[in-house]
């Protein structure tokens, strides 16, 4: 986790840093705690927008997710780096693996450099 948390402060030195427990606001769990970096405004369909990270990740028992969130294409992970990244999951938005050992740390780091290009090249507003 410290690998790759030094990996994406390189990769956005100045990201604002998130630090998330898994709880909603009624003190209810709803994920693993995550750490956050970056910063983009989430725009619903019902109009209202809500400040989140741009790249999030989080371990757990089975391993390591790294969350690359606000792509327009939920295909382009898998497509781009799916084949190339090693033994992960690769979703839409998520690359999951139960170790750094497991997969090409350069490809995660591309992947990563990519989701922090694609938010700031939206300005900032996922569609």
């Amino acid at each position: 986790m410290q690998e790759l948390h030094r990996a994406i402060l390189q990769a956005m030195p100045a990201s604002k840093l998130w630090f998330l427990d898994g709880k909603d606001d009624k003190g209810k769990i709803v994920s693993n705690p995550n750490i956050g970096y970056g910063s983009y405004t989430i725009k619903y369909a019902d109009g209202t927008t809500r400040e989140f990270y741009q790249i999030g990740l989080s371990a757990n028992k089975t391993g390591i997710s790294v969350y690359i969130l606000g792509l327009n294409d939920k295909a382009y992970l898998n497509k781009t780096y799916g084949k190339k990244i090693g033994k992960a999951s690769v979703t839409g938005y998520c690359i999951k693996f139960k170790t750094l050992k497991d997969i090409n740390i350069e490809i995660l780091e591309a992947a990563i450099r990519f989701g922090f290009k694609a938010q700031n090249e939206k300005g900032g507003l996922m569609k």
